[in-house]
């Protein structure tokens, strides 16, 4: 007779503890998991799946204006917000339909609730109050949006969750945040002509990315009549006569607008989890403490993707929970590799970067080689739109290894997921040297800039 109910017990049923549980059933494991909203998380349901819908939507009113360029007369065209939405909501019960349906098919029992930990091998069902033990324990239930409460009014905002189900468009919005959400979100609801404001405390947009693709966006943002505030904070909140929002900031400005969202960043989504009942470590941000092979201080219990903080990222909890199988069910010990991450930001233009930015090359090396090209994109010569590209390759002048590449433009996104390969396998300057250019590409521009444009010495540039 075994002496638990389930061989793994995974809390949570995004894309990381779906892809777990999944796995372990297939092997044979007696597995459960548990979810309280709906399977595939965080990605498939309030993220990037919907998120990227919304992209889409979004660039097509530059569609429209540039096929003018091209010889097309396009005719009178609308928007129509509850038809995106209901198209929307069909894709992602769609995509829950097959988290599920690969779930039962390898025979993981699912479960619809949340679950909480009693002790390290027992979990409470908050939904039937029923108790269940397992050998393991897997926590993978992801991060939720920061909801700023020191804020005045911010109960009237809204986050990136309530973002996706708005029953209306508004006329105008305020988004607080300075990150890739923040960014997205603005270009989002712009594209989609909404009148958009972004407010962020620092001096410029997306603080850990290159600069160049910094301020190259935020340009790109300005000229299309998005309007950027920096070194200012929303301090209050309070809403309006007519049902709008108006906000005060720390440098005197009223901003009246129909709707604010908050994109102060993510937390780990731990509270009233029973960490502290089961004795598993956390940190100050409510993130769960694991060493290298995903284990928390307590043996049988593991955690992996955004609840542990360590990079919020949808492929990296699926690459964790492959690592956490492979660890503890097929005898092979696999630690992640956290390691030159591909990253996209699908701002409009789009920021693809993998690799170190040229500022964080200039302290980590000696000699660093930059090599930039910015330029207007082939499709922008007839339609008459002046939005420019940037392409940059960050190389060690000594090894002449590629340490960072970094695109601003559009398909910067599906370019740096193959550039993440290249630099991944140590790629080389002499090696894109060596490589054909495919013409006519924007792509090209990465295997033919041959002069570095500038050098770096001891973070200098020179």
């Amino acid at each position: 007779m075994t002496a638990h109910d389930y061989d793994l017990f995974v809390i949570g049923g995004g894309s990381g503890g779906v892809r777990a549980g999944r796995v372990a059933a297939s092997l044979g494991k007696r597995v459960a998991i548990a979810e309280e909203h709906r399977f595939g998380g965080t990605c498939v349901i309030r993220g990037c799946v919907p998120k990227k819908l919304f992209v889409y939507a979004s660039q097509f009113h530059e569609h429209f204006e540039d096929a003018v360029g091209y010889g097309w007369q396009v005719g009178p065209t609308s928007f129509d917000w509850p038809t995106l939405m209901a198209a929307k909501d069909r894709e992602i019960a769609r995509l829950e339909g097959l988290y599920r349906r690969g779930l039962e098919n390898n025979g993981a029992e699912i479960i619809d609730s949340r679950a909480e930990l009693i002790d390290a091998n027992t979990v409470r069902l908050v939904s039937s109050g029923k108790t269940v033990t397992a050998e393991k324990i897997l926590i993978a239930t992801g991060g939720t949006p920061n909801p700023h409460v020191a804020l005045p009014g911010h109960e009237l905002c809204i986050s990136s969750n309530e973002a996706f189900t708005l029953p209306a468009l508004p006329r105008s919005i305020l988004i607080a945040g300075g990150g890739y959400i923040a960014v997205e979100f603005a270009n989002v609801f712009h594209g989609l002509g909404v009148d958009v404001t972004l407010i962020y405390r620092g001096k410029e947009i997306l603080s850990r990315f290159d600069l160049d693709l910094r301020q190259g966006l935020h340009q790109a943002m300005v000229d299309k009549g998005i309007r950027i505030i920096l070194t200012d904070v929303i301090e209050q909140v309070t809403e309006t006569a007519d049902g709008g929002r108006l906000a005060k900031t720390m440098c005197g400005e009223s901003i009246s607008v129909d709707t604010i969202l908050l994109a102060l960043g993510r937390e780990p989504n731990t509270r009233g989890l029973g960490l502290e009942a089961a004795g598993v470590e956390s940190d100050e941000l409510g993130a769960i403490i694991v060493d290298d092979y995903s284990r928390t201080n307590v043996p049988s219990i593991f955690a992996l993707g955004d609840v542990t903080n360590r990079v919020q990222l949808t492929p990296v909890a699926i690459h964790e929970a492959m690592c956490f199988i492979d660890t503890e069910y097929r005898d092979t010990p696999t630690s992640p590799d956290h390691e030159l991450i591909p990253t996209a930001v699908f701002s409009q233009p789009e920021i693809g970067t993998v690799g170190l930015s040229e500022e964080e090359a200039g302290k980590q090396y000696a000699d660093v080689e930059v090599y930039r090209a910015q330029f207007r994109p082939m499709k922008a010569t007839l339609s008459g739109r002046t939005e420019k590209m940037i392409m940059k390759l960050v190389v060690d002048a000594r090894s002449r290894k590629v340490l960072g590449a970094h695109i601003l433009g559009h398909d910067a996104g599906e370019m740096i997921q193959l550039l993440g390969v290249s630099l991944k396998a140590g790629v080389t300057k002499d090696d894109f040297d060596r490589t054909m250019a495919v013409h006519p590409t924007a792509a090209e521009e990465l295997v033919t800039m041959y002069q570095p444009s500038y050098r770096l010495r001891n973070g200098d540039r020179v």
